[in-house]
C-alpha cells in the first residue's frame, strides 16, 4: 500500500502561483510514476502532469509553459509548481501513484483561482 499526502492548495489570484506537494510513504519501492490530476465541478477528472522514474514527462497543453512537476526520490515528494495560474484552473488536484498495476489516489486539495 501506499499512501500520498497532498498540501499546498489555496486560494490564489489570476496571474498568481502556488506549488502542490506530494508525499508518498508506505510500500513505495517500485512506484513507476507520479502525477497529478485535477477534477473541475462538472467535469471529469483529467490529467494534468505525470512524471515516469526514468524522467519522461506528460503534461496537459493547456498548462504547458506555466505549470512544471518535478520529484525528489529521495523524500519521495512529487511537486507540481503552478504558475501564471488562470480561473480555469480551479479545481481538485489529486496526487497519483503508479505502482505496478495499481495507481493510489491522495485526498485531493482544493485551488481556487479567484480576484
Amino acid at each position: 500500500q501506499v499512501q500520498l499526502v497532498e498540501s499546498g492548495g489555496g486560494l490564489v489570484q489570476p496571474g498568481g502561483s502556488l506549488r502542490l506537494s506530494c508525499a508518498a510513504s508506505g510500500s513505495i519501492f517500485s512506484i513507476y510514476a507520479m502525477g497529478w490530476y485535477r477534477q473541475a465541478p462538472g467535469k471529469q477528472r483529467e490529467l494534468v502532469a505525470i512524471l515516469t522514474s526514468s524522467g519522461l514527462k506528460t503534461i496537459l497543453d493547456s498548462v504547458k509553459g506555466r505549470f512544471t512537476i518535478s520529484r525528489d526520490n529521495v523524500k519521495n515528494t512529487v511537486y507540481l509548481q503552478m504558475n501564471s495560474l488562470k480561473p480555469d484552473d480551479t479545481a481538485v488536484y489529486y496526487c497519483t501513484a503508479v505502482q505496478r498495476s495499481v495507481t493510489y489516489w491522495g485526498q485531493g486539495t482544493q485551488v481556487i483561482v479567484s480576484s
